[in-house]
C-alpha cells in the first residue's frame, strides 16, 4: 500500500465516508485529483488543511498516522467528532441473546453535531446484530446505534429491549393492555406481552443507527 492509499483508508474511517468519491466531494475537489495524488504518491497540503478545517483532525496525523487524530484547541470548543464505544453485547434478532457483556471492544466515530440532533451522545452505546428477524431492514452483522436514553416508546420504533435474560431487537407496537414485539421479517411471529409481561420488559433504548460491514 502507498502513501496516499494508507492516508485515504486513514481518512475515510476517521470523518466516516464510504469511498474516496465521497471523500473528494468533501474536500471540494474533482475525483481525478485523487488519482493524480496517488500517481505522485504525495498528499496535498491543501488537503491537509481542509481536513484540519472542516473536521479538526490533527495535520500531522493526517500525514503520518501517528499522534491524536483530533486536535482540540480550545477546551470550551466541543469537538468536531465524538466516540461512541461498542460493546461486546450482541442484540438478538430472532429467539434472544445471552450475551450481555459491557466490556468495549472498539470506539466508533460520529459528527458530534449529528448526534446531537439524534439523542443523548452520553448515553449511546453501539452493538452488533446477530440473527435474521429484523431483515431487511437490520441484517445478521450489522451494528446498531443505541441511545439509552431514549426509553419512552413511540409506536413502530426500533428498541434494543431486555426479556428476562435476554436482550432484543425489535419494533414495538402498543395495543390495549399488551406490548407486541414485532419483526421486520414476517417469518418471524410478533411476541405478544400482556400487561403483567410487559412491566418486566426492559427497555434499554432506542436503535436511531445502523451500519453493515461488507465483506
Amino acid at each position: 500500500m502507498n502513501k496516499i492509499d494508507d492516508f485515504l483508508k486513514r481518512i475515510l474511517e476517521a470523518v466516516g465516508v464510504d469511498s474516496p468519491s465521497e471523500l473528494a466531494r468533501e474536500l471540494e475537489i474533482n475525483r481525478s485529483g485523487i488519482t493524480h495524488a496517488r500517481n505522485n504518491n504525495k498528499i496535498p497540503d491543501k488537503w491537509i488543511v481542509k481536513l484540519y478545517r472542516k473536521y479538526g483532525l490533527n495535520p500531522g496525523w493526517v500525514e503520518t498516522g501517528i499522534g491524536n487524530v483530533f486536535v482540540h484547541s480550545d477546551p470550551d470548543r466541543e469537538p468536531a467528532f465524538r466516540n461512541i464505544p461498542k460493546v461486546a453485547a450482541r442484540l438478538s434478532a430472532g429467539t434472544g441473546s445471552f450475551e450481555c457483556g459491557e466490556t468495549v471492544t472498539q470506539y466508533l466515530s460520529f459528527q458530534a453535531s449529528w448526534l446531537s440532533r439524534k439523542g443523548s451522545a452520553e448515553h449511546m452505546v453501539a452493538m452488533e446484530v446477530f440473527g435474521q428477524s429484523m431483515e431487511p431492514v437490520i441484517k445478521e452483522g450489522d451494528t446498531v446505534l443505541i441511545d439509552q436514553s431514549q426509553k419512552n416508546i413511540i409506536a413502530g420504533a426500533i428498541y434494543a429491549v431486555g426479556v428476562e435474560d435476554t436482550i432484543l431487537v425489535k419494533r414495538l407496537e402498543k395495543h390495549p393492555n399488551k406490548l407486541v414485539l414485532c419483526s421486520d421479517n414476517k417469518a418471524y411471529e410478533p411476541i405478544f406481552l400482556e400487561r403483567e409481561e410487559a412491566e418486566k420488559l426492559r427497555i434499554i433504548g432506542k436503535v436511531i443507527w445502523s451500519c453493515r460491514e461488507y465483506r
